[in-house]
């Protein structure tokens, strides 16, 4: 009776664990980064770990297609990768170059189809040339780490147990600087790069596979519910803005809609495109985390000390050359991500990028703003859209009242201070005044020396 009460147990238990193994599936979470590595490349990876984190996924796998692209950007991907609780693999289907061998050396296990290299990671300029020595010793840097992360292995060699590095360092290092030699892997004056074969030979690849199915299979995970991770609409939208080319023309509609709406009177369609224009550049950084506040906030201020120098102050002088300051300075601080300035060597690159596309996208915008409101001008077409109507002196018009040039000699009290621009009172009506003698106190007593243009010019007088 025993014997029989146990074997049903066994029986029972048996058929649970069989159920469990066919309906409890480990979740594998896949996405793709088949693009360069830019902000949107980097949104992408926040988003899919996010998911696979509260979907309590037991695998993630990367499909990788890069050439590379920003090195703080991909710098943040491999330590996302490197701190994930959850074991991160790359399937690189085709080709993981420069900042995408730097991510693929990150993840716990790489996978490369038969036709796929790794490799090439020497820093370049975006005029194609290779950067400066601090740059190349960043990359290096963190080459070397990242490739140090996996630890050491023990294998026997000559009947000695050994440990030896999951991923070997200096190798690492040598995908980035042509001077380095390793005996058998690398030439003097070539910076490194692999194919499959010669990845797996030096442990830079787990395994040459086909397809994701091969990956399972290898892993043992036949069994394993595969989920892709897709973005919604709102995703795919701010994806879009975050490109660096959209962000250039958002700066350009900014840029040049302030310029047409301070060439026309009133407020119109050009000021709503700026605003809408900033709208869309900064509300997808904002939500990235990389706007701050301090950053929207001084491009606000920029933009409303421009407006005092064209409207308020007469000429263009420090007021207005501080806005422009501003503007640019929000515009540009708004694309980094702070946390570059706590990585040594990582700020500069993503500096310099930022307010390179920001200075190029203001200027651009100028000068096309410029040509553009000479066509406007001059095109019968669009006639409509500004006054052309002359104001002949022949038909009466006249520009100011020429009865004031009267006050010409005459004595005045300065009604408010004279900085040098204020009010003068001159047998009780008021007058705007410019001093020639620098400031005037208010209520002190002035002579009117010249009238030009609707402006009195003014100097202390004694009465």
């Amino acid at each position: 009776m025993k014997q029989l009460y146990l074997t049903a147990i066994f029986l029972i238990w048996s058929f649970i664990d069989a159920f469990a193994a066919i309906y409890n599936h480990p979740l594998v979470y896949k996405f793709d980064i088949k693009r360069n590595i830019d902000p949107p490349a980097w949104r992408l990876t926040q988003k899919a770990f996010e998911e696979a984190k509260n979907k309590k996924a037991h695998l993630i796998i990367i499909e990788l297609n890069t050439y590379g692209g920003m090195v703080d950007i991909a710098d943040s991907i491999r330590t996302k990768i490197l701190n994930s609780t959850i074991p991160v693999y790359v399937f690189i289907n085709n080709n993981a170059a420069s900042a995408g061998a730097l991510i693929s050396i990150a993840c716990k296990k790489i996978f490369m189809t038969r036709s796929a290299t790794i490799g090439a990671a020497t820093v370049i300029t975006q005029d194609g040339k290779i950067a400066p020595e601090k740059f190349q010793s960043y990359m290096k840097s963190i080459m070397r780490a990242t490739a140090e992360a996996h630890g050491k292995k023990k294998i026997v060699k000559n009947n000695d147990t050994i440990d030896v590095w999951v991923r070997d360092p200096k190798i690492a290092e040598a995908m980035v600087d042509s001077s380095i030699v390793i005996d058998s892997i690398t030439v003097k004056g070539k910076v490194l790069s692999f194919t499959a074969s010669e990845a797996q030979l030096h442990g830079f690849c787990d395994g040459i596979v086909e397809n994701i199915t091969d990956i399972l299979k290898h892993e043992q995970l036949e069994n394993a519910q595969v989920e892709i991770y897709r973005p919604n609409w709102l995703e795919q939208i701010i994806l879009f803005l975050l490109n660096p080319i959209v962000q250039g023309i958002l700066i350009m509609l900014i840029i040049g809609g302030i310029y047409f709406e301070l060439q026309t009177p009133g407020i119109g369609f050009p000021l709503i495109a700026a605003i809408i224009g900033a709208i869309l550049y900064f509300a997808p950084l904002y939500l990235e985390g990389l706007a701050e506040h301090w950053e929207v906030l001084l491009f606000v201020v920029g933009i409303i000390m421009l407006v005092i120098e064209i409207f308020v102050t007469p000429g263009f002088g420090v007021l207005g050359i501080l806005g422009i300051l501003s503007i640019i300075i929000g515009l540009s601080m708004s694309l980094i991500d702070n946390i570059v300035f706590t990585i040594e060597g990582a700020a500069v690159p993503a500096v310099v990028r930022a307010f390179g596309l920001v200075i190029i996208s203001f200027l651009t915008s100028f000068f096309i703003s410029l040509y553009l409101s000479s066509k406007f001008i001059i095109n019968p077409r669009f006639t409509k859209l500004a006054l052309q109507t002359k104001q002949d002196t022949a038909n009466g018009y006249i520009g100011v009242d020429a009865n004031l040039a009267s006050i010409i000699g005459k004595k005045a009290i300065a009604k408010t201070p004279l900085r040098p621009a204020g009010k003068i009172e001159i047998e009780q009506h008021l007058y705007d005044a410019i001093s020639e003698d620098g400031f005037i106190e208010a209520n002190q007593p002035v002579e009117v020396v010249r009238f030009i243009n609707n402006q009195a010019y003014v100097r202390k007088s004694k009465f």
